[in-house]
């Protein structure tokens, strides 16, 4: 496992001082403030997938003398797993004064799995911290986060993350075309992960390789997001329509994800019903012999609630 996650880029080049983490300059004094101390808040710490939150909340582990726990709650989720696992490790004697919990993506931790963590904060909050990342800060439970300083997570910007895969590129001594990074950086923007991810499976022999049917794949999702949000509703329609025409795609999910990412972005004023048409029809994606005539009917249904 450990070889597997050395070879994946993401986490070999996983920014591991402040200096080398990209974004978020207004949280570069308290980070700094936290390290220099040796010690730090209850965090939450919230905001898009892949922008640098688990980053962040490892950034400062290593960073600071504590023995550390680190769980996953999309995985570990159930009140037993979060009081058994957060019990045991704050309650034993470690090398550290302190000891500090990463709990990641704890939006997916039920209300009563919060609560217990509530009060396993206060049991052990002497010589414990915790430090919880989430996606959607509105599903943590608010004497959760009256216990922890709350901070949002900005996604850098895009040149920032095009100088970061740059560096990565030229420590893996892989060579590229900009206008193929460009296209990369775009299709999976503001999820930096992902990003890293599709740049290294581009690799062949140590160069950057966009098949068309890839380049397809990304300029497709683009044009249908660039579309919902700038073009009135009959208009839309026809390009959307002209544009799974024109285009032999394969595979719809990523752009399920995309719409998802920015739906703030074409329906502000409408997401919670835009996001259940996303999740409806990406369910029957996953069953339906013709995905165009499927994605096109979202399409269209997307049409009548947003324009």
């Amino acid at each position: 496992m450990d070889e597997i996650k050395n070879s994946l880029w993401v986490e070999k080049y996983r920014p591991s001082t402040l200096d080398s983490y990209i974004g978020n300059e207004h949280l570069r004094s308290k980070v700094k403030l936290y390290i220099e101390s040796g010690d730090l808040p209850h965090l939450l710490l919230y905001g898009r997938a892949g922008t640098g939150k688990t980053t962040l909340a490892k950034l400062l582990v290593n960073n600071i003398d504590c023995d550390y726990l680190y769980i996953s709650a999309s995985d570990e989720n159930s009140v037993d797993v979060v009081r058994d696992k957060v019990k045991n490790f704050a309650s034993t004697l470690g090398f550290a004064e302190m000891k500090v919990i990463i709990l990641d993506e704890c939006d997916y931790i039920t209300p009563n799995a919060q609560a217990a963590l509530r009060n396993l904060m206060e049991t052990f909050s002497k010589h414990c911290r915790f430090i919880l990342t989430c996606n959607f800060v509105e599903r943590i439970i608010d004497p959760l986060q009256s216990r922890c300083q709350v901070f949002e997570i900005i996604p850098p910007s895009k040149k920032d993350v095009a100088v970061h895969l740059t560096k990565v590129m030229e420590l893996e001594k892989t060579t590229y075309d900009n206008e193929d990074l460009k296209v990369l950086i775009d299709s999976s923007y503001p999820d930096v992960r992902k990003i890293i991810n599709a740049t290294q499976r581009s690799v062949v022999d140590n160069k950057v390789v966009m098949d068309k049917q890839s380049t397809i794949q990304n300029d497709y999702k683009l044009k249908v997001l660039d579309i919902l949000k700038t073009q009135d509703k009959k208009t839309a329609f026809s390009n959307l329509r002209q544009l799974l025409a024109d285009n032999a795609i394969r595979d719809y999910s990523d752009c399920f994800r995309l719409l998802y990412d920015n739906v703030d972005e074409f329906a502000a004023g409408n997401m919670a019903a835009v996001i259940l048409i996303l999740a409806r029809y990406e369910q029957s994606d996953m069953q339906v012999v013709d995905k165009e005539i499927n994605f096109m009917a979202m399409l269209i249904e997307l049409l009548g609630v947003i324009k």
